[in-house]
């Protein structure tokens, strides 16, 4: 029993591992990839030894290893979500007068925004450019709403940002 649950474990951890490392190094963190990729690829070789050698005998280990690399998976996503590493991308269309209130608005927070006239099929837009760590999406997105202005809003990665206001690498 003490090996099932072994097994699971140490698989959740391992996946959950490979989840950030693959962040990291998508979001040019190659070092600290590189770190954990070697901790991830020896805790794998050791879990593999244990789950293969008696498999015929025990294919209960292969079932607790898909089980473990399956919430490893959602555990890794989950840390990753809470670590928020990287920088977004936030555009909000708005009305012309709507974008420039909120723009100052958003300023007043202390947030860097971009102005861009834009035409909408009935009436000319106001087109806020927003570059921000991934950390504050929750709290810039919540400003916007509550504004209660009618905003279209949406948000891309970004993997490298150069200048600009209010973010330091």
């Amino acid at each position: 029993m003490m090996t099932y649950l072994f097994i699971f474990i140490a698989k959740i951890f391992e996946v959950s591992l490979m989840t950030l490392r693959t962040v990291l190094i998508t979001r040019g963190e190659k070092v600290y990839g590189s770190i954990i990729g070697f901790f991830e690829v020896a805790i794998w070789l050791y879990l593999v030894n244990k789950v293969l050698v008696g498999i015929n005998e025990d294919p209960i280990r292969m079932v607790i290893y898909a089980l473990g690399f399956a919430c490893g998976n959602y555990l890794g996503s989950v840390i990753e979500e809470k670590l928020a590493l990287g920088l977004l991308t936030i555009s909000v269309i708005a009305s012309e007068v709507d974008g420039n209130n909120l723009a100052e608005q958003l300023r007043k927070d202390n947030i860097g925004v971009t102005k861009i006239k834009g035409e909408g099929m009935h009436e000319n837009k106001t087109i806020l450019m927003v570059h921000a760590k991934r950390r504050r999406k929750n709290e810039i997105v919540k400003l916007i709403e509550n504004t209660h202005m009618n905003a279209v809003i949406s948000i891309s990665d970004t993997k490298t940002i150069y200048g600009g206001y209010g973010i330091k690498k």
